[in-house]
């Protein structure tokens, strides 16, 4: 039983760790531009900056939901963790959630060093773009939902 716990405790924290990268991309560039734009004026601001908050953002809201969630889910009871488990797992829309994010990770991460090759360093075109790539594919997602094209429900399977 214990080693069940571990398994769905470690499940959660990985999904909270997806999530805090997904929210911590997204917020980071305009947290980023206005900060630099009202601070530094507009002559400090740098595609390369932007492009590596970004990703540092979004390891450090990796780094915070897994950490958070772990710490939140290993003291619980096992049954309402596993519970728990189930609830994420059979939730549809934070799988298109996800996918959406993994699909715009993928192609901005591909797209933005072709596009700016010369303006970052290349580690910063390529994990900044990710990161922009992953808020891009989450506003599509939320855009999706907003608009009516919400994803089924589908309900985790009964045992009798």
């Amino acid at each position: 039983m214990a080693e069940t716990h571990q398994q769905d405790v470690e499940y959660l924290a990985r999904k909270a760790s997806n999530t805090g990268y997904q929210i911590l991309s997204l917020l980071t560039p305009p947290a980023y531009t206005a900060f630099v734009l009202t601070r530094r004026g507009r002559h400090a601001f740098s595609i390369n900056g932007m492009l590596r908050s970004t990703w540092v953002g979004g390891v450090g809201g990796a780094l915070g939901g897994a950490g958070i969630a772990y710490a939140r889910y290993s003291s619980f009871d096992p049954a309402a963790v596993q519970a728990k488990r189930i609830q994420i797992a059979y939730d549809t829309g934070r799988v298109r959630a996800e996918d959406h994010s993994t699909i715009g990770a993928i192609l901005f991460g591909v797209l933005t060093p072709a596009l700016l090759w010369k303006r970052a360093k290349l580690v910063h075109l390529i994990l900044g773009g990710a990161g922009l790539g992953s808020s891009v594919g989450i506003l599509t997602h939320y855009v999706r939902s907003l608009s009516g094209d919400i994803p089924p429900k589908v309900l985790p399977p009964t045992h009798a």
